[in-house]
């Protein structure tokens, strides 16, 4: 059965608004043979990998594992750790007495799942929506088409797909983007309508970018511009600012919106424990010099650095051929 003429908005939120969760015994694969790479993991920085401290273990791997479609790699009791083509994407760790994250402090606004295509986008966005996953909203980003959600501990989620990076509009330097409705007829538009949970995302899936709740919005952009290396490519007043590596749309994002002047996050909170850049081995020099003339501390494991931003998220640079 397609929804090629019988799904509408309202037919797809009226999935949105009821029913619970129902679980399958067999996975719901969403069909795709391995896609070339997401222009977002080209670049010379990209995410590599996000971190979450997590009092529920049990309940967020099954969240990650079943929702976003993420392959359990390997778990403890401490820890879960999942992602997708061998690759590990999140790290769940367990911190049982951790009090809930708090929305006004800095930490985490969402982390942004990148489909490898829109029809990927369009087959999880029918199958969660129909077996009661509950979205907190939808956007067309000009560059992107996004669905956004919350885990089970109230951490942002994004999922999305990226339009083709030709039909990105730039002005010096700048790339245009809004929050426009979004197209979700055209998004599900001949979507199978059985799909049921859990749900596996295809060969391909990655983190595209990471937004954060920070403080201040000129002291994220000394930090993730003048010492991470990464360039402005959008802001909005002093509220927000949309951070990138190679002309992608933003790996990073950083608002104010409900953390305006928060201090370092407390370590005894859930939430973001730490980010990773993939990065390009002739950066590192570069980066390691900056971090030594800002004064920044930070320490070396390996070939990998880990550097602290303004409010202690740990922020990790791993070196790639």
């Amino acid at each position: 059965m397609h929804i090629t003429d019988m799904l509408t908005r309202r037919t797809l939120l009226h999935f949105i608004s009821t029913g619970t969760i129902l679980m399958a015994t067999t996975p719901i694969t969403s069909a795709s043979a391995s896609p070339a790479p997401s222009f977002a993991v080209t670049t010379p920085m990209h995410i590599d990998s996000v971190a979450l401290r997590v009092r529920d273990l049990d309940g967020m791997t099954r969240f990650y594992r079943d929702v976003i479609g993420l392959d359990l790699l390997s778990e403890t009791a401490s820890q879960a750790v999942l992602g997708k083509d061998g690759q590990t994407l999140l790290t769940l760790i367990a911190r049982l007495s951790d009090s809930p994250d708090d929305k006004v402090s800095a930490g985490l606004y969402h982390t942004a799942f990148l489909m490898p295509s829109r029809q990927a986008l369009g087959e999880w966005l029918i199958t969660v929506a129909r077996n009661g996953v509950k979205f907190t909203g939808f956007a067309d980003h000009l560059v992107s088409e996004a669905t956004y959600l919350d885990d089970p501990e109230g951490n942002g989620v994004e999922v999305y797909c990226d339009r083709s990076p030709l039909s990105w509009k730039w002005h010096n330097g700048l790339i245009e983007m809004a929050s426009d409705e979004l197209d979700i007829d055209g998004l599900v538009k001949g979507q199978p309508l059985d799909g049921t949970l859990p749900y596996v995302a295809p060969s391909g899936l990655r983190i595209g970018h990471v937004h954060l709740r920070v403080g201040d919005v000129a002291k994220a952009e000394d930090f993730y511009i003048g010492t991470a290396g990464l360039e402005r490519v959008a802001s909005f007043g002093g509220s927000a600012t949309f951070l990138a590596n190679g002309r992608y749309h933003h790996h990073i994002g950083a608002n104010v919106w409900q953390s305006r002047n928060a201090g370092p996050r407390r370590d005894t909170m859930s939430g973001l424990d730490n980010l990773a850049f993939s990065t390009a081995l002739p950066l590192m020099d570069g980066l390691r010099g900056r971090l030594k003339a800002g004064g920044v501390d930070f320490h070396e494991q390996g070939d990998v650095i880990e550097a602290l931003d303004p409010w202690g998220t740990t922020v990790r640079f791993i070196p790639t051929a």
